[in-house]
Formats: C-alpha cells, sequence, structure tokens
C-alpha cells in the first residue's frame, strides 16, 4: 500500500510544476488549443480545479459529495465537459486563485484524514492514497496535454510510479469499460523507469507480459498519446496486445483517445 504522506508530497511537487509552466501566460495564451478536442489551456486547469473541489468535498463531506455526484451522473457523457466550460469562462488569473486554493485545500482535508477510511467517489470508494494518486496521475495528464499545447518538454520524474502503478491497477477496470471480461491471470509488467532502474508489477514467472518506458507507459494508460507513437512499449502474449489497445487509467466511459502523430513521443 503506498504511504499517503508521500503521495501527497509528490502531488504537491507535480502540481507546482505544472503551475510553473502556466503562471507566466499571457491571457491570451489560455485561450491556446489542446490535444483534447474542444479543451483549451483554461479548460484543462479548470477541470483540474473543479475536480480537486469534488474531491475535497468528498473528504470533507461524504454526504454533499453523495449528492452532488447523483446530480453529476443525471448526465455522465457531459458533465465533465460542462464542468470545464463553465470553469474555463472565469478570467486566467482569477481561474489560477481558485486552483490553488482548491488544491492547497485538498492536501490539507487529505493530510488530516485518519488512515483506514474510504472516501466517496464517482466509482469505487477510494483510500486517501489512492484518492491522492488519482490527482498526481490527472494532474500530469492534463498538464502534458498543456505542455503539448505550448510547445513544451517536461522531463520524465520518479513521480511518474504513481501512474505507472494505478495504470497496472485498472487493468481490468479498462476491460470492463469495454465490455470484455478480464483475464484470469496476472500479467508481468517490467518499466524502465527514468533513472534506468526498472518497475516490476505481477508474478515474474506470467506467460503474458508487457515492457516499454515508464513515460511511454503513462501516455499510454492515460491516453495522452497513440501506441504507434510508443514504440518502447511491447506485449508479448494475445491479452496483453489487447490490453495496450483499450487500457485506460482515469475513470469514465473509453476515452477517445489520441489520433497517431507519426513521431515517438519526446516529453
Amino acid at each position: 500500500m503506498s504511504d499517503p504522506g508521500a503521495v501527497l508530497a509528490d502531488l504537491r511537487a507535480e502540481s507546482e510544476e505544472l503551475d510553473a509552466l502556466v503562471a507566466g501566460l499571457p491571457a491570451e495564451r489560455w485561450a491556446a488549443p489542446t490535444p483534447a478536442a474542444g479543451w483549451t489551456v483554461a479548460h484543462q486547469i479548470a477541470h483540474l480545479a473543479w475536480t480537486d473541489r469534488q474531491a475535497l468535498l468528498s473528504a470533507t463531506d461524504p454526504d454533499g459529495f453523495a449528492r452532488a455526484a447523483q446530480e453529476a451522473l443525471a448526465a455522465p457523457l457531459t458533465f465533465v465537459d460542462e464542468a470545464a466550460e463553465a470553469g474555463a469562462r472565469t478570467p486566467p488569473a482569477e481561474l489560477l486563485a481558485d486552483w490553488r486554493a482548491g488544491r492547497e485545500a485538498l492536501q490539507r482535508a487529505l493530510a488530516e484524514r485518519p488512515e483506514g477510511g474510504k472516501l466517496p467517489w464517482y466509482g469505487p470508494p477510494m483510500s486517501v492514497a489512492s484518492m491522492a494518486t488519482a490527482r498526481l496521475m490527472e494532474t500530469w495528464a492534463h498538464g502534458q496535454d498543456i505542455a503539448d499545447a505550448l510547445g513544451a518538454v517536461r522531463p520524465p520524474t520518479a513521480r511518474l510510479r504513481h501512474i505507472a502503478r494505478i495504470g497496472v491497477r485498472t487493468r481490468n477496470f479498462a476491460y470492463a469499460t469495454h465490455q470484455l471480461t478480464p483475464p484470469d491471470e496476472e500479467f508481468r509488467v517490467e518499466l524502465r523507469a527514468p533513472d534506468g532502474t526498472v518497475w516490476e508489477y505481477g508474478p515474474p514467472d506470467a506467460a503474458q507480459r508487457v515492457t516499454g518506458e515508464a513515460l511511454e507507459f503513462c501516455l499510454l494508460v492515460t491516453q495522452r498519446a497513440h501506441r504507434a507513437d510508443l514504440p518502447s512499449v511491447r506485449a508479448e502474449g494475445a491479452d496483453a496486445e489487447r490490453w495496450l489497445e483499450i487500457a485506460q487509467a482515469f475513470a469514465g466511459p473509453p476515452g477517445k483517445g489520441r489520433e497517431p502523430s507519426g513521431k515517438a513521443a519526446t516529453s
């Protein structure tokens, strides 16, 4: 099980890195389109701010969150886009301040939660560590959209280990969201970390396996790059091959993913 304190520290670092990327942008650059169709830089930050508010509500007012979730799930295919669109209309300076305040409040709330409890969410309830990991994964993934929009290159860090782990753990969810039956056996996953070490998941003697660079695997499971642009990520076995076609580390219906760019990932 992940240490909540360590994950929260990495979540803070990931947020601050993205903050530094957008803090100095002139107002017109907040309207720059990102790879997510219809979403600008402002939409991406607005989405992170909104989701942080929902996570804060979950941590501090579970009944209030249940009511908000019930309202949101009445329009399951549109409520995320609607919230991002509403937030994106906020002036950039105000939107940035809102995101900063919300994520700081969430940090405090999660740090104060006792270990062992579960937080309600749009999917299964999550532990504090899992909630922090999910927020880190979203911050990194939407930060990638922003970096791509701005032509920025973000060096990969050891924080990717959280995203890789959630990518592996959501294997069966990816099958289920595509109305497919997950394989009975575990896969072996071996990913080369930014420092050259190897992150290992699953039994060493598994018949099917996935290997590759951790960065490329994280881009795959967050659907921030098409598999054709991630040459290091390889599968051995038909089921493992199928998983890489549908992998999805985030909650919700199947994502649309990205079109092939014709070039390998360079972030």
